[in-house]
C-alpha cells in the first residue's frame, strides 16, 4: 500500500499554478489553475500505480504540455496526398486564395447598398448561378442534405413520394434518403427493383396522393451488370403526364468542363432542360466551393421554398456565400485555374509525371527506396464512384521500418501529411498536393524518415 506522506508531498493547486514556469506564460490564471490540477491529477495517478514521485520540475513540465494542447486548434491544414481530391474527411473541397476573404469583417450580407435599406442575402448568388445554368431562379442552403429535406418538406409534406428503390441510398455518417424523407413528412412510394427501373413503374404508381417524382444519384456506390435506370427526360415526361412535381437530386455538379472518364459535364443543366422542378446539388464537391446545397428551379418553386419556415434554419452563413461567390465568380470568367477542384480534375499526367520524377530525384539521399509510379486517383466527395483518374505518386520505403509506422510520422509533423499506405508502401499520389506545396512534402518527408531512423537505431527521439 502507498506511502500517504508522497501523496501529501504533491504540491497544492494554487502553489503550482503560480510556479514561474506557468506565471511567466500568457495564459489567464484559470487556465494556469486547471493546467495544475491535470498535471498534480496524473502524478497522483502514477503514484498509486507504484510510480516513483515526480521529478524536480515535472510537474511544471507536464502543466506547460497541458497548456499548450489546451489552446492548440486542433483543426489545422494537411498536405492530402491520397490522391481524393475532394476527400470527406480532409475538408472536401480545397478553397482557392480570397474565397472567404471578402466577408472577414462587416459585409453587405443583408443590405442593399444601392437603396441604403435591408436587403437579402439570396441577392449575391442567386444571378451568378441562374445564369451559369439557365435556371429561372436559386437559392443556397448550408449543404445538400437541407437542400433535400427543404424541398421536401415545402413541397411534399403529406403526400407520396415516388423512387426508385435502387436509389434509397445511405451515404456517409448514416445519412439515409429514407429518413430524409419521414423527417420531411413526405411518404416514400417505393417502385421497381434494386437493379431495375423503368418509366411504367413511375407511371403506375402515381396517384391523388402523389405529389411528386424524386431521382437521387446513387452517390457512392455503382451497380453494373443486368441494369436499367430511367434518364431525365423520361422521368420528365412521366412527372409531366401524371401533373406532379419533378425532382432531382443530382448529388453534386459542376458549370466546367469534365475529364473524359467522367463522362458530360452538363449533369446541371440537362436535369433542367430534361423538364425538373426543382434540382439541388452540393456547392463542396466537384463544384469546388464551400460547403453548401444549391438549389435551381422554377422561379415558383424556388421562391415558395425561400419563404418557408425551415429556410432560415438551413441558411448559409456570410464565410459561406462569400467563397460560393467567389467559385461562382470564376466559372462565370473562365478563370477554372482559380478553382483548386477544377484545376486538380485537370492536370495534365506528364505534368504529375515531372514533378514526380523532379522530387524523387531530390530525394535521392533519403534513408528509403523512393519510386515513381502510375496510381488511380479519385474525385471523391461521393462523385463519380468506380471512375478513376490516372495520376502518378511517389513510393516509400523506408528501410528496416514497416510503411505504417512512416504514415504515422508523417501524420504527425507540421503540417501533417496524409498519406495511403499499400503494397507494403507509402503512397504519396501528387494530384491532391498544390505544386507549391512540393517544398513543404520533400522537408516533412525527411523529417520523418530522420525520425524513424534515429528511433531504429535506438536514439533519443
Amino acid at each position: 500500500m502507498i506511502d500517504p506522506s508522497r501523496l501529501r508531498a504533491l504540491p497544492k493547486v494554487d502553489h503550482l499554478a503560480a510556479a514561474p514556469a506557468l506565471a511567466a506564460s500568457d495564459a489567464p490564471a484559470s487556465l494556469r489553475v486547471e493546467a495544475a490540477r491535470h498535471a498534480i491529477a496524473r502524478a497522483r495517478e502514477a503514484l498509486l500505480a507504484g510510480g516513483p514521485p515526480p521529478a524536480a520540475g515535472a510537474l511544471e513540465e507536464s502543466a506547460l504540455a497541458w497548456l499548450a494542447r489546451a489552446v492548440r486548434p486542433s483543426l489545422e491544414p494537411v498536405l492530402n496526398a491520397t490522391g481524393v481530391i475532394v476527400h470527406t474527411n480532409l475538408g472536401r473541397a480545397p478553397l482557392g486564395a480570397g474565397a472567404v476573404a471578402a466577408a472577414l469583417g462587416a459585409c453587405n450580407l443583408e443590405y442593399d447598398l444601392g437603396r441604403g435599406e435591408r436587403g437579402s442575402r439570396r441577392d449575391h448568388v442567386e444571378s451568378l448561378l441562374t445564369a451559369l445554368s439557365g435556371a429561372e431562379a436559386a437559392l443556397v442552403v448550408n449543404n445538400n442534405a437541407a437542400a433535400v429535406m427543404l424541398i421536401l418538406g415545402a413541397l411534399c409534406a403529406g403526400r407520396e413520394v415516388i423512387i426508385s428503390r435502387g436509389e434509397l441510398v445511405e451515404i456517409g455518417g448514416s445519412f439515409r434518403v429514407p429518413d430524409i424523407l419521414a423527417a420531411s413528412g413526405a411518404t416514400l412510394r417505393e417502385v421497381g427493383t434494386t437493379n431495375r427501373t423503368w418509366p411504367d413503374d413511375y407511371r403506375a404508381a402515381g396517384g391523388e396522393r402523389t405529389a411528386a417524382i424524386l431521382r437521387v444519384h446513387p452517390s457512392n456506390y455503382a451497380v453494373h451488370g443486368f441494369v436499367h435506370r430511367p434518364e431525365p427526360e423520361e422521368l420528365g415526361a412521366v412527372a409531366r403526364e401524371l401533373g406532379i412535381l419533378y425532382i432531382d437530386d443530382l448529388g453534386s455538379g459542376t458549370f466546367g468542363p469534365l475529364p473524359a472518364p467522367l463522362g458530360g459535364s452538363d449533369r446541371v443543366q440537362r436535369a433542367l432542360r430534361a423538364g425538373a422542378d426543382v434540382v439541388c446539388f452540393s456547392g463542396d464537391k466537384i463544384l469546388g466551393g464551400p460547403q453548401a446545397g444549391i438549389v435551381l428551379g422554377r422561379r415558383e418553386i424556388v421562391d415558395r421554398l425561400a419563404r418557408h419556415p425551415l429556410m432560415r434554419a438551413l441558411r448559409p452563413d456570410k464565410l459561406a456565400l462569400a467563397a460560393l461567390e467567389h467559385t461562382l465568380i470564376a466559372y462565370r470568367k473562365g478563370e477554372l485555374h482559380s478553382i483548386p477542384v477544377a484545376r486538380m480534375l485537370h492536370v495534365p499526367m506528364r505534368a504529375l509525371q515531372h514533378r514526380a520524377r523532379a522530387l524523387a530525384a531530390e530525394l535521392r539521399d533519403a534513408p528509403a527506396a523512393i519510386a515513381v509510379a502510375p496510381c488511380d486517383d479519385a474525385v471523391g466527395g461521393g462523385s463519380y464512384p468506380g471512375e478513376a483518374l490516372p495520376g502518378a505518386a511517389l513510393t516509400v520505403r523506408p528501410r528496416g521500418v514497416e510503411a505504417g509506422r512512416l504514415a504515422a510520422e508523417l501524420r504527425s509533423g507540421a503540417p501533417p501529411i496524409i498519406p495511403v499506405v499499400a503494397d507494403g508502401a507509402v503512397w504519396l499520389h501528387l494530384r491532391t498536393i498544390p505544386p507549391e506545396e512540393d517544398d513543404a512534402l520533400v522537408a516533412g518527408l525527411r523529417r520523418a524518415l530522420d525520425a524513424i531512423t534515429v528511433d531504429t537505431a535506438g536514439g533519443a527521439r
